[in-house]
């Protein structure tokens, strides 16, 4: 249950009452009414706008309509308290008897406590990675990797019907170096001395093996054969070796995408795809050939002054339109991603979500304005942009890889700490923020440490079960009997502020998924453990608030049943994140 939307629909019964009174016009507009936390907690529980924005088209003074519409809500059984503020603000305190019912809801709904229907089934296309398959993932795509993946949980949690997908470039240059380095490194497994990898070749020492492996299949053939014969089928197997290898990287963050779409397959097979776009686009007008002016500052080596084919992105938002095809006839990089997310539209993707590295930020207006032109306006591309990931060893920066040869590998990262801590920390950013990652810091065990003191509050509260068994055998917090429950017990500031934050949680789901921000449920995990610590904490200096009390069973069956919905509350925010909650720390 939405807390924020179950009360606007009691406000809304009450603004029908008063149109029924003839107090407000029957045709009003009430969508304008919002129901949100108000701005200080001490004001309440609730704040609603619906009579300032109300008032002028009911003719009344908008505090005059407030003490109407106060009036009414002081009549429902779970609100405790009505304040008019200021001009006519309404300040809304609930009942503690609401509050406690919703530690019935989370014990009855379990892990689908929060669960929404907002999403409505709707086609999500998320497309994350998505890196060039030309050597293992580094730990910036780590960062977009766990974010695709947080934000595919999420989506689904929200009632998204999400497909989550990778985008192998496997159409570019990019893998014929590929190909060309795999085959330096074929002839030294045959026992050449090859001596430097030349520059502009793939230097990293994760090319051995695709070398041995063409060595074993192939043996000395294609030593004999030209650079046209042999690159083919090179390419081919070293792009697969290494998209394999790249599978297995994400699979130690426990990341497996839906579908894995090639490039290659846009401009192979029966048709053209790029050029049936490129033709689409001719067709509106939106194509043609002409002259781009040259870039402000210095020129780049590459600048051209010829005439080209061009798409008129600057109808759609852009900064100059884009050339379409190179000088030598093939694709730009530009014209085949126009294709794939043309392609992704066909297949019934109205919402198409990109998430990018950092050094594509410049790529956005472009590919938003195609996304445009495509759709004729009906397709809506979002782009997240994550940024840069810096590591560092107890304050001191990591060095590179030597088996990436130029950076440090998202396994060897996943292998030193885990992947929990590892999805938890990527996380506890907002993804266009640069991210310090210290493989000391993430290992503490302190309040500094974000997933060890949310996973400490988890496991606590499986310490409190174990415990409670010690003192009632019988007491277990996963067969209690909600109905019989006496949650009038519960009424401790402190186990107020946890219930309270329990009851955000749906909301909190819902506005995560609507701004593809999943940091937010790893920041709210953080609030929640620590207003459960806090909770602990208090029990330690006053007896009366420990969750076991040996004389009063039902006081701590009450209070069972509260860490039970802590915790269950917790490992849902954690599946979300893909962290694996702990029951028990060691």
């Amino acid at each position: 249950m939405n807390l924020y939307a179950h009360f606007s629909d009691r406000i809304a019964t009450a603004l029908d009452q008063l149109r029924g009174e003839g107090l407000l016009p029957t045709d009003i507009d009430t969508s304008v009414v919002t129901v949100e936390p108000p701005r200080e907690a001490a004001h309440g529980d609730l704040a609603t706008n619906a009579a300032m924005v109300l008032a002028k088209k009911a003719g009344m003074a908008p505090r005059d309509l407030a003490e109407k519409l106060g009036a009414l809500l002081a009549n429902d059984d779970d609100i405790e308290d009505v304040q008019i503020a200021g001009p006519g603000f309404i300040n809304i305190k609930l009942s503690m008897d609401f509050w406690t019912q919703i530690i019935k809801e989370v014990l009855k709904k379990g892990g689908d406590f929060g669960r929404s229907d907002i999403g409505a089934g709707e086609k999500v296309n998320l497309e994350y990675v998505s890196t060039n398959p030309t050597g293992p993932l580094h730990v910036g795509h780590c960062r977009g990797a766990v974010f695709g993946d947080a934000l595919g949980a999420l989506l689904k949690f929200a009632g998204f019907d999400v497909t989550t997908e990778y985008y192998v470039n496997d159409a570019g240059a990019q893998v014929d170096v590929l190909a060309r380095s795999a085959y330096l490194r074929y002839r030294e497994a045959l026992g050449e001395d090859i001596g430097e990898i030349p520059e502009g070749y793939y230097p990293g020492d994760y090319l051995k093996p695709v070398g041995a492996e063409l060595a074993k299949i192939h043996g000395e053939k294609l030593l004999s054969q030209e650079e046209d014969e042999w690159l083919s089928p090179v390419r081919e197997f070293a792009t697969a070796s290494i998209l394999e290898a790249i599978k297995e990287d994400l699979a130690s963050l426990d990341i497996s995408q839906d579908v894995f779409f090639s490039e290659r397959s846009l401009i192979e097979g029966e048709s053209d795809k790029v050029a049936l776009t490129i033709n689409q686009l001719r067709e509106k007008g939106l194509v043609y050939e002409g002259r781009l002016p040259p870039p402000k500052g210095k020129l780049p080596d590459d600048w051209e002054d010829r005439e080209q084919t061009l798409f008129r992105a600057t109808e759609f938002g852009d900064d100059v339109d884009r050339a379409l095809v190179k000088s030598d006839g093939t694709y730009t990089y530009f014209a085949s991603d126009m294709a794939y997310h043309d392609d992704k539209f066909k297949r019934g993707f109205r919402t198409m979500i990109d998430v990018w590295g950092a050094d594509h930020g410049g790529y956005v207006k472009r590919m938003t304005a195609a996304v445009k032109a495509l759709t004729g306006g009906e397709g809506e591309l979002d782009v997240k942009i994550c940024q840069l990931v810096r590591l560092f060893r107890g304050g001191e920066p990591v060095k590179m890889s030597k088996r990436a040869g130029e950076f440090v590998t998202l396994r060897e990262v996943v292998d030193e700490v885990g992947p929990g801590p590892v999805r938890f920390m990527m996380l506890y950013r907002k993804n266009d923020a640069p991210l310090d990652f210290d493989f000391v810091k993430v290992t503490e065990k302190s309040r500094d440490n974000p997933v060890f003191y949310v996973q400490y509050a988890h496991a606590r509260a499986h310490s409190v079960y174990r415990n409670t068994l010690e003192v009632f055998p019988d007491l277990k917090h996963d067969s209690l009997d909600v109905e019989k429950l006496k949650l009038s017990l519960l009424n401790s500031e402190e186990e107020l502020a946890v219930i309270k934050r329990i009851s955000q949680f749906p909301r909190l789901i819902e506005a995560a998924a609507l701004s593809h921000e999943p940091h937010r449920v790893a920041f709210y995990l953080y609030e929640l453990a620590g207003d459960f610590h806090s909770l602990w904490n208090r029990g330690k200096e006053l007896p009366q608030l420990r969750f076991i009390n040996s004389t009063n069973r039902d006081l701590t069956e009450v209070r069972v049943a509260l860490v039970s919905a802590t915790a269950e509350i917790l490992a849902s925010g954690l599946r979300i994140l893909g962290v694996q909650p702990i029951s028990e720390m060691r």
